[in-house]
């Protein structure tokens, strides 16, 4: 294993507000989850802390793959087992504050079967990414993806042996690299 460093950046904020000042239907918050997959990013800038990257991994997700394109010069192989984790559906007739939706969210892996599931799935793609990425025989491996995905993700190398910050949710845009 040649790997040095490994960086992880969350895309670029997304131009789709978060809703408010009303409740909302679990159809309605699906709803602005497809919409919000699709909407465009507003262009930043990334410090990438002077370490030369020698490849770049992003999710496949459009807001993704354009932060990767936009902040590294060079080819960026876009990857499915990079996408975010998708958010749970709702059954109910209940109406909720975005906010209670987002908690609902956060904290969906406590209730269902298929967060639990969807979860389990993410962490494989995400061990099979990292194979992949620590069999190229590169030094340092850029990876732009997604905040959910991005703590599985620092999780995983942590139990590889890197060594790198915490994670909370992580700000679009923002580099933290892992060292092994």
């Amino acid at each position: 294993m040649i790997i040095v460093k490994i960086g992880l950046v969350r895309h670029f904020k997304v131009k789709k507000e978060y809703p408010k000042g009303r409740r909302f239907s679990a159809d309605e918050v699906t709803q602005w989850f497809q919409e919000y997959d699709l909407a465009d990013i507003e262009m930043g800038s990334t410090d990438l802390g002077g370490t030369q990257w020698h490849r770049c991994f992003s999710s496949d997700m459009s807001r993704a793959r354009r932060t990767a394109e936009h902040i590294y010069d060079g080819t960026v192989h876009a990857k499915s087992e990079l996408r975010e984790i998708p958010s749970p559906k709702f059954k109910t007739k209940l109406k909720f504050p975005f906010l209670g939706w987002a908690i609902l969210i956060r904290f969906s892996w406590l209730f269902s079967r298929q967060t639990r599931s969807d979860i389990k799935n993410a962490e494989k793609r995400i061990a099979k990414i990292l194979d992949e990425i620590m069999s190229s025989g590169e030094e340092n491996v850029l990876i732009v993806s997604h905040a959910a995905l991005m703590i599985y993700i620092r999780k995983e190398l942590i139990r590889r042996g890197f060594k790198g910050p915490k994670l909370k949710i992580p700000k679009n845009g923002i580099l933290h690299v892992y060292e092994n």
